[in-house]
């Protein structure tokens, strides 16, 4: 009696909260979006670079500041060291461009678009593991700099497809000027973190915690008055010698402001950008210009395009000094609010161009036909299964497929359009391939 086989044990299958897996549905818009992103970046001129997943939690530390450095996922690696996750793509392009800095021309412009990872709390549009899309500028400290950065956001947005959006301008250094104005500057990190949160708990609730820290509600109105609206179709400029006036007069940031929306008028882009002194950025290692971006039919989802001037972020790295100014597109969230707003952006589209069906003993023919379709720049997909040749018309269609190709024992073809359902038939190789082509036009 041979030994009976124990019981195998099924290990049950599960996420992590806040990670999830992807399908071809959401993969296939998702893949398509980031190769558009790709091509408009280099049409800037800016390169691709890559960086690892895993860093020195001394590295990571210390730059995000307040909630993200909490947020930062970090252990012991096997070897004793502590490791951490990165929590976005700028800091480790920091911690690159020390590293590399000989082997880079400056102003240095590039582009990473990979996953990143915060121990946040989960929620709809926010995960644990997401892309971003970051297009940096290293090496030039100026409006023109900080302007192709800004076209490059309308760019994207545009070559994407997404209407509605509105880029939301501040400058971190105006604030903290008006904050000097006011002789409560040594506050500054706490206020800039508290002001950051108006959108997420509301005017009150920020009124309520600036009083709190300034032991002031006359100083919390000051703010609070800075970062308002006194007319919602306030203008550009209208809202900048407004906060001139609150922070004691014109200064190299105003002036900085007036320069950039000047360039933006001059490429006629500048309706969609609104000077927003509420705008100031969580992270502690932004120094000037900052801005977030937001969808005009979902006000309330936050920002899906978000950045600023850093310059000096490389300075824990290196002694020399490296101003920057950047962005990064957050794509699962703003895949998230296109497909609550039924945005045909995020609909998937065909896994590929041809399927090739009912091969049975034909697949050399097949095959054949497969490298002269790919070769005329063409996606076939071959069924290699054996179901019946209904089954096979499904599997086409549930990947919305358009034509089927089917061979016959005569050496040719039979090209199916499945939307139209039209049939062309004993057609050669090259007929096919010509057929398929012409119709897709």
């Amino acid at each position: 009696m041979g030994v009976q086989e124990k019981a195998r044990t099924i290990i049950q299958p599960r996420l992590l909260k806040g990670f999830r897996d992807s399908l071809p549905a959401s993969e296939i818009p998702k893949k398509a979006i980031i190769a558009t992103l790709e091509a408009l970046f280099s049409s800037y001129g800016f390169v691709p670079i890559d960086t690892p997943a895993l860093e020195y939690t001394e590295v990571l530390l210390g730059k995000g500041g307040g909630e993200t450095d909490k947020q930062i996922f970090h252990f012991q690696d096997n070897g004793g060291r502590e490791v951490a996750m990165r929590f976005d793509l700028t800091v480790p392009f920091a911690r690159f461009l020390a590293l590399h800095l000989n082997e880079l021309p400056l102003p240095f412009k590039r582009f990473h678009i990979n996953k990143v990872w915060r121990g946040e709390n989960p929620q709809k549009g926010r995960y644990r593991e997401f892309i971003q899309c970051d297009f940096d500028i290293v090496g030039a400290d100026n409006a023109e700099a900080d302007y192709e950065i800004l076209s490059v956001m309308d760019a994207s947005f545009a070559a994407m497809g997404v209407e509605g959006v509105n880029f939301h301008l501040a400058h971190r250094g105006l604030f903290s000027q008006m904050l000097a104005h006011l002789g409560i500057g040594e506050h500054n990190t706490e206020i800039l973190r508290t002001v950051d949160k108006l959108r997420k708990i509301g005017r009150d609730e920020v009124k309520i915690e600036l009083t709190a820290l300034l032991a002031s509600q006359e100083k919390a109105l000051d703010i609070l008055s800075y970062i308002d609206k006194e007319d919602g179709d306030e203008s550009f400029l209208a809202t900048l010698e407004r906060l001139e006036r609150l922070s004691g007069g014109e200064s190299e940031h105003s002036r900085r402001m007036r320069s950039i929306h000047g360039y933006l008028a001059s490429a006629t882009i500048a309706d969609r950008f609104i000077l927003d002194p509420s705008i100031t950025r969580g992270l502690d290692y932004y120094t000037g210009l900052v801005y977030e971006t937001f969808l005009e039919a979902l006000p309330h989802y936050g920002s899906v395009c978000s950045g600023g001037r850093y310059n000096d972020l490389a300075g824990l790295y290196t002694k020399q000094h490296l101003p920057g100014v950047g962005s990064s597109i957050g794509l699962d969230r703003l895949m998230s609010a296109l497909e609550e707003l039924e945005s045909p952006i995020v609909r998937a589209g065909s896994s590929a161009d041809v399927a090739i069906i009912d091969i049975r003993d034909r697949f050399t023919q097949c095959d054949r036909a497969a490298r002269l379709l790919r070769q005329a720049g063409l996606a076939v997909s071959v069924y290699l299964g054996e179901k019946k040749i209904g089954a096979q018309y499904k599997w086409v269609e549930e990947q919305t497929i358009r034509y089927a190709l089917l061979s016959d024992d005569e050496g040719t073809f039979t090209v199916k359009d499945l939307v139209d359902k039209r049939t062309w038939t004993q057609l050669s190789g090259e007929d096919a391939v010509t057929t398929i082509k012409k119709e897709r036009i």
